[in-house]
């Protein structure tokens, strides 16, 4: 999966931006600004935050990945692009925040026997580039709908294997 990456500066390697040596590595994508170096730790412990309680309720909801149905399909794609969304928006480390962002995306939805969708390399281009500045601003919404239409053509031709929530009253 990274055979043949180029690193291009051996020091940012399984560090986090804000760390000793690292304090003063800002990153720019576009004409976009990450999250400044003395905010990565503190926004990487509410990602972690966030994600842990968001994923407990997931998983008391829907135990096994046969359990979900259509609205657990929508709240893991939703996480999955939050989870893409955030770590892109804080870009913790120096370099390798896409590929990341997409594993952590792609990991989400398998926990929930979902199909991976996001490609690791090379990047994605268009719309992942669109879905992936309006998450730098903190908009997921996005990247949401990309994944939900990746989903969707991986089955093209296959049935949903997804349950109808009953309606109240047993309608």
């Amino acid at each position: 999966m990274m055979k043949g990456l180029k690193v291009p500066n051996p020091l940012f390697v399984g560090r986090f931006r804000g760390e000793a040596g690292l304090e003063d590595i800002g990153v720019r994508v576009g004409r976009l600004e990450d999250t400044h170096p003395d905010l990565v730790a503190s926004e990487l412990r509410e990602f972690e935050r966030r994600l842990q309680s968001t994923v407990a309720a997931l998983d008391a909801r829907y135990p096994i990945p046969d359990s979900l149905d259509l609205d657990g399909m929508d709240a893991v794609i939703e996480l999955a692009a939050w989870a893409h969304s955030e770590w892109v928006r804080i870009h913790p480390f120096g370099n390798g925040n896409g590929r990341s962002a997409r594993i952590w995306a792609n990991l989400l939805l398998m926990r929930y026997g979902m199909r991976p969708v996001l490609r690791l390399r090379p990047r994605p281009i268009t719309p992942y580039e669109h879905a992936g500045h309006a998450g730098m601003q903190g908009d997921s919404a996005p990247m949401a709908v990309l994944i939900r239409s990746l989903h969707d053509a991986s089955f093209a031709g296959q049935p949903i294997q997804a349950k109808k929530v009953p309606k109240k009253g047993g309608q």
